[in-house]
C-alpha cells in the first residue's frame, strides 16, 4: 500500500554490511592471487527465476572496485529458464572473487522472493484482488524484500511500524476497543491509514462505525467473506489473513475482498541456486 522511500539509500547501507561480514579485515584466499591479474567472469542460474537484485549486485562491485564491469544479459523482473547467462564481469581477478559471495546473495535472496511472487500473482490473474506482503521480512532487508515483492508482481503493506497503524487484538484491548483505538490513532497521527484487524461481524460493524479505511478479517470462512464484503458495501477496503494456501487463494479473491496478506510472500523465500564461473 505504501512506497519504499530512500531506497538508495538503503541499497548502500545494506550492501555495506554484508561486505564487512564477508570480508572483515581483507579476503585473505583472493590475495593469494597476483594484484595485476585480470578477471572475466560469467554468472548462470541453474533454475527458472524471475529476475530481481540488480541494483544491490551493482553496488556491491562498485563499493569492492570501481574498476569491476558488469554486462547484464537479462532485465530486473524479466521470467529466464534455467541455464541462463545472468551477467558477465569483467575487472581485477581478486576483485571479482571477493565480490562473489555478497552479490549472489543478494540476487539469488531477491530473486527468490520475486519469484515466489510471481507464482502467487499468477495464481490470482484477472481477480482484481491486490497480493500484500507483511512484516515477515529478513532483518535488516525488508526494503530490500519489499522491493523484490514488487518486482514479482504484488504489492507493499505498510514498511514498518511508523507508516501505517494497524490495530490488533491485543491493541483493541489495551486501547478499551475498536472505537476507542481509533479515535486515539486519529488523534495521534492525523492522515495516517488505519486498519483495523477483525474476528466477527460485531467487530466488523465497530470497525466500519469507526471510520476505518482498510478492515482485516482475520481467520474469516470464505462464506463469510463473501457476506463481509456485500456487508461493507464498499464503504472500506477488505484484506483477508490467516490460512492462506495455494489451493484457496484463488477462492478468496473470488469472494471480492480488496487485499490478500500473506506472510510467505517474504517469509518462505527459497534462494536461486545460482552459479559464477570464470572464463
Amino acid at each position: 500500500m505504501h512506497r519504499i522511500q530512500h531506497l538508495q539509500a538503503d541499497i548502500i547501507r545494506q550492501v555495506r554490511a554484508a561486505l564487512a561480514e564477508d570480508i572483515g579485515t581483507g579476503d585473505i584466499t583472493a590475495q593469494l592471487i597476483p594484484a595485476s591479474q585480470p578477471g572475466h567472469a560469467r554468472i548462470i542460474t541453474r533454475e527458472p527465476m524471475v529476475v530481481c537484485g540488480q541494483p544491490w549486485v551493482d553496488e556491491v562491485m562498485r563499493q569492492v572496485d570501481e574498476r569491476i564491469r558488469i554486462d547484464w544479459h537479462v532485465a530486473e523482473g524479466e521470467r529466464v529458464d534455467g541455464d541462463t547467462t545472468l551477467f558477465l564481469l569483467a575487472g581485477p581477478a581478486r576483485s571479482l572473487l571477493s565480490a562473489e559471495r555478497a552479490a549472489l546473495n543478494f540476487l539469488q535472496l531477491l530473486s527468490g522472493t520475486a519469484t515466489t511472487c510471481r507464482r502467487y500473482a499468477d495464481l490470482v490473474a484477472g481477480t482484481g484482488v491486490r497480493l500484500l506482503d507483511t512484516r515477515k521480512t529478513i532483518p535488516g532487508l525488508r526494503t530490500a524484500q519489499k522491493y523484490a515483492v514488487t518486482v514479482g508482481g504484488c504489492h507493499n503493506h505498510r514498511i514498518g511500524l511508523y507508516d501505517a497503524f494497524l490495530i490488533k487484538e491485543n491493541h483493541i484491548a489495551a486501547c478499551g476497543g475498536i472505537a476507542a483505538a481509533v479515535q486515539q490513532a486519529r488523534a495521534q497521527s492525523p492522515g495516517k491509514p488505519v486498519e483495523v484487524e477483525v474476528e466477527n461481524f460485531v467487530e466488523l460493524d465497530a470497525a466500519l462505525a469507526a471510520g476505518c479505511e482498510v478492515i482485516m478479517l482475520d481467520d474469516f470462512t470464505l462464506d463469510d467473506m463473501a457476506q463481509a464484503v456485500k456487508h461493507t458495501a464498499g464503504r472500506a477496503k477488505l484484506e483477508a489473513s490467516g490460512g492462506v494456501s495455494d489451493d484457496n487463494l484463488r477462492a478468496i479473491a473470488a469472494t471480492g475482498v480488496d487485499f490478500i496478506s500473506i506472510g510467505g510472500l517474504t517469509k518462505h523465500c527459497r534462494a536461486i541456486d545460482l552459479s559464477m564461473r570464470f572464463l
